[in-house]
């Protein structure tokens, strides 16, 4: 097995629409065999998918949640669980040490956290903000068209890319450093 020296991040929602199971686990598969740790929320839908394809290469499969709520179980590939005392140490607790991170479509709490993710990435650090399937290009595209997401001289979005289905997930995945980004 490679060593995991990475951690991938993976936002996703509950609820799936068409074709977002397979790609949330062609997803995972495709990070489990470049030697990413999974991080996510833990639960079932799209985090479950994930999980499912990275726990084909026997990575870590951490969950991150609140302490004081219940969500419902885990899904059954989490190995790991990183309880948080606020949201903003639950954001935090995926993004200071998160070396790519990957947003596909949700809810409200998906919208929240792929938010936070772009923040970060303009304000804290660059870190690598793949939108991944249909749902999240169209949001990519919302936020740019709205002007909620603008490239200026101290905010670059080179940090940025859509990944509209498995294809591109797998050539921009390739073309990541070895290292942390």
């Amino acid at each position: 097995m490679t060593t995991l020296a990475r951690t991938a991040v993976m936002f996703a929602g509950v609820v799936a629409r068409p074709g977002d199971d397979g790609l949330a686990r062609a997803a995972g598969d495709a990070l489990g065999a470049a030697g990413y740790r999974l991080r996510h929320g833990g639960y079932n839908g799209l985090m479950e998918a994930a999980a499912q394809g990275a726990a084909r290469h026997s990575v870590p499969i951490t969950a991150v949640t609140l302490v004081d709520r219940d969500w419902g179980p885990f899904n059954p590939h989490v190995t790991d669980v990183v309880y948080a005392q606020t949201m903003g140490e639950r954001l935090h607790a995926y993004l200071d040490d998160a070396d790519i991170v990957y947003v596909m479509g949700g809810g409200v709490g998906t919208l929240h956290e792929a938010t936070a993710a772009l923040y970060y990435a303009t304000t804290v650090r660059p870190v690598p903000v793949r939108l991944l399937g249909p749902a999240a290009c169209r949001l990519g595209a919302f936020l740019r068209a709205q002007e909620w997401l603008v490239e200026g001289p101290t905010r670059p979005l080179n940090f940025l890319a859509n990944l509209p289905d498995a294809t591109a997930l797998l050539k921009d995945l390739a073309d990541q450093p070895s290292g942390r980004a």
